[in-house]
């Protein structure tokens, strides 16, 4: 009997005033009741009850002990309730870590939106283009964008799907002139966008073929952030790759125009990374839940959006050599 269930066998013999009882209340044996009492005993090297054949009764030193395993257990009953409805009830803190963009553009939108329904629930938000360890780092949730994940003994759950397009600025194209096919960008500054989910060297495209790969001469440009390529583009730097919600401002107020708008860069997944499906603390489970119900819209409404090319007003936009793959 470990010394918690020990505690208990004792408090329950100086409530009831006997070893059947207390073993009838804890659902044991008298047996195991004694066992407990006189390990408790031989720890503390202290009686704490004087035994006859016809009562039990405290010394001085187990009326102290009484006392304070008494507060001992309720502390303990405190936390298991507390630890109990984190399962039903979501409060608390979490820690929730996002690759930056999609953190910038719908994470944090979603938590907004999240913490309507759970007030009680605070959420520290980290943003970095990595897989964090979770376990190491204490994060609750992370979002990630990859093509797959490795087998990390995590737990993951699809929770949307996104791609990237190719993107210049209109004076770019005034100059260089719109490339035709894919061949055609090794004629072109091809700007470079450092990031876990994509190649340095090379660009893989979904298209009208199939999957095409290209590989990229050196850059004039390159940069680990979709919204700080963004801005090279909108510059005339080149052309770059931009994930669908980075690239959607700039096609609508014109500042940007979809390049070979019948090829797209490779889908990927988003996925929740969380430690254990067991026992799961409510504020993780509903954050979850929140997440595969919310962000699968906001993405397929976002790509609709880039697929049509629209203005600012909504209305297809005519630029030359684009329109909507």
């Amino acid at each position: 009997m470990d010394t918690l269930q020990a505690m208990r066998a004792f408090v329950s013999v100086a409530e009831t005033g006997s070893f059947t009882a207390a073993a009838k209340q804890l659902n044991t044996t008298v047996a195991q009741v004694s066992r407990g009492v006189s390990g408790l005993e031989t720890r503390l090297r202290a009686r704490l009850l004087n035994r006859t054949t016809r009562r039990i009764a405290l010394t001085e030193a187990g009326e102290r002990y009484l006392l304070r395993c008494e507060q001992i257990l309720a502390y303990v009953e405190d936390a298991e309730a507390e630890a109990g409805d984190a399962h039903a009830r979501p409060a608390g803190r979490l820690r929730v870590h996002s690759m930056t963009g999609i953190g910038q553009h719908y994470v944090i939108r979603a938590i907004a939106e999240y913490r309507k329904q759970f007030p009680e629930v605070s959420v520290d938000l980290t943003m970095a283009n990595r897989v964090p360890d979770l376990l190491d780092e204490g994060y609750d949730v992370a979002v990630v964008v990859a093509t797959e994940l490795p087998d990390s003994g995590l737990v993951s759950r699809r929770i949307g799907k996104t791609y990237s397009i190719l993107c210049a600025s209109p004076d770019y194209l005034a100059s260089r002139g719109q490339p035709k096919v894919l061949a055609d960008l090794a004629e072109h500054d091809c700007l470079r966008l450092l990031s876990p989910v994509m190649s340095l060297d090379k660009w893989l495209f979904d298209g009208p073929y199939g999957q095409e790969m290209i590989a990229l001469a050196p850059s004039p440009f390159q940069v680990n952030v979709g919204d700080g390529m963004t801005e090279a583009i909108r510059c005339g730097m080149g052309i770059g790759v931009l994930p669908v919600y980075s690239a959607i401002a700039g096609l609508r107020d014109g500042s940007l125009v979809r390049v070979l708008p019948h090829y797209r860069m490779q889908r990927l997944n988003v996925y929740a990374l969380y430690p254990s499906r067991q026992y799961l603390d409510a504020k993780i489970k509903t954050w979850v839940e929140f997440l595969h119900d919310r962000l699968p819209t906001a993405l397929e409404a976002d790509e609709e959006i880039v697929s049509r090319g629209c203005d600012g007003n909504g209305k297809a936009r005519a630029t030359d050599g684009v329109k909507g793959a």
